[in-house]
C-alpha cells in the first residue's frame, strides 16, 4: 500500500500489508518526487497490477506503470468531481455502481474498459472489533449518517421530519456526522417546531451502534455514486428510505430492500416516514426487506470481482505462477 498514511495504517499492518509513504501533495515538485519514488518502488517490487483509488494516485501511478510495463487499474468513487475523467488513465476502470459506469462513458471512457464492482462493506476487516451494542434511542427513531454538506440533502430530511413530527410527536431524529454545514443545519433545526426532537450527535468514530438502535434510516442525497452507509444500514436491520439517484437504487435492489423517493422532495420523504411510523407492522416488514439479497453487499463478493478485474488487466503481462 503506497499512500500518505492515515487512520488505517495500523489495520493494514495487523493484516500483513506492507505500507510505503508516497506524498500526494498537489504541487509540481512533490508530485515529481512522488512519481520518481513510485517508479523506483515498482522496479523493486515488480507488481502485476497497480490499483489507484483517487485522482492524484492515478496521475502519480500512470507514468510509473508505463515505464515499468505494469497494468493500471483505477476505481472511480466520486464521479461527480470534474477531475474524475483522470481515472480513465487506467487500463481498466472500476465503477462503484452502474450509474457511475454510465457517467464515465458519457465522459468518453470506452465501455470496453469499464467494470462495475458495486460497493459493499459487510465482513470488512475495518469492522473487526466494532461495537454491536445498539445505541439507546427514543422510538420511533430515525437516523441519518453522512457528511453535512449540500450533496447529502439533509435540509430535505429536516423539513420532512418537521411535518411528520406535527402528526406523530413521539418520533425522534438523530443526525450523525460532521461537515462544513453542521452549524448551519443545526441552526435550521433549532428554528423548527420539532427542534426538541432533533439531535445532532456530531462526528462519531463508529456510527454503527446508532444504526443498530434506529428504526428507520434515511439518506436524502441529491447525488451519491454508491454510498457505503446503505450497506451498513441494511446490515443493522433498519427500514431504509433513500433517494432515487445515482447508485442508490442498486444498493437497495431497485426498491425491493428499501423505499426509494425522488431527490429534493421533502414531501415524498415525509410520506414514506408517515407510512412507516403509522403502521408498526409495515415498519417491521421493511426492516425484514432490508435483508433481501444482503449477501451481495459482502466484502467477499467485492474482493472476488476486483480480482477478476485484475486478471483481465494483467492478461499475458502477468507474472508466471511460482512452480
Amino acid at each position: 500500500m503506497a499512500s500518505q498514511g492515515g487512520d488505517f495504517d495500523a489495520l493494514l499492518g495487523t493484516n500483513g500489508i506492507e505500507t510505503f509513504v508516497v506524498d500526494h501533495e498537489r504541487r509540481p515538485v512533490p508530485i515529481l518526487k512522488s512519481m520518481i519514488g513510485l517508479t523506483t518502488l515498482l522496479r523493486r517490487w515488480r507488481p502485476d497490477i497497480v490499483h489507484a483509488h483517487m485522482m492524484t494516485s492515478a496521475v502519480l501511478a500512470w507514468p510509473a506503470c508505463k515505464l515499468n510495463g505494469v497494468a493500471l487499474v483505477t476505481t472511480v468513487h466520486n464521479e461527480f468531481e470534474k477531475g474524475a475523467i483522470l481515472m480513465g488513465l487506467g487500463d481498466r476502470v472500476i465503477a462503484v455502481s452502474a450509474a457511475v459506469a454510465r457517467s464515465m462513458q458519457k465522459r468518453g471512457i470506452s465501455a470496453s474498459r469499464i467494470d462495475v464492482v458495486l460497493n459493499g462493506t459487510i465482513g470488512s476487516a475495518r469492522m473487526t472489533g466494532r461495537s454491536e451494542v445498539p445505541k439507546a434511542l427514543e422510538h420511533p427513531a430515525i437516523v441519518f449518517v453522512g457528511g453535512l454538506h449540500p450533496r447529502k440533502g439533509l435540509p430535505d430530511l429536516l423539513r420532512a421530519f418537521d411535518a411528520v413530527h406535527a402528526q406523530y410527536p413521539a418520533v425522534r431524529l438523530y443526525v450523525v456526522g460532521d461537515g462544513p454545514l453542521l452549524d448551519s443545519y443545526a441552526q435550521t433545526a433549532r428554528e423548527m417546531a420539532s427542534a426538541a426532537a432533533i439531535s445532532f450527535t456530531g462526528p462519531q468514530d463508529d456510527p454503527y451502534p446508532w444504526m443498530l438502535g434506529a428504526d428507520i434510516f434515511v439518506l436524502s442525497s441529491h447525488a451519491d455514486p454508491a454510498p457505503l452507509v446503505l450497506s451498513e444500514a441494511r446490515e443493522a436491520g433498519c427500514a431504509v428510505i433513500a433517494t432515487h439517484v445515482d447508485g442508490i437504487p442498486e444498493l437497495l435492489d431497485q426498491g425491493r430492500s428499501g423505499i426509494l423517493v425522488p431527490p429534493s422532495a421533502p414531501d415524498k420523504i415525509a410520506d414514506a416516514l408517515r407510512m412507516l411510523v403509522a403502521d408498526p407492522a409495515l415498519l417491521q416488514a421493511w426492516r425484514a426487506k432490508s435483508q433481501i439479497d444482503i449477501d451481495n453487499l459482502r466484502i467477499e463478493r467485492v474482493a472476488r470481482q476486483a480480482v477478476e478485474v485484475y486478471e483481465r488487466a494483467a492478461g499475458p503481462r502477468g507474472k508466471p505462477p511460482v512452480s
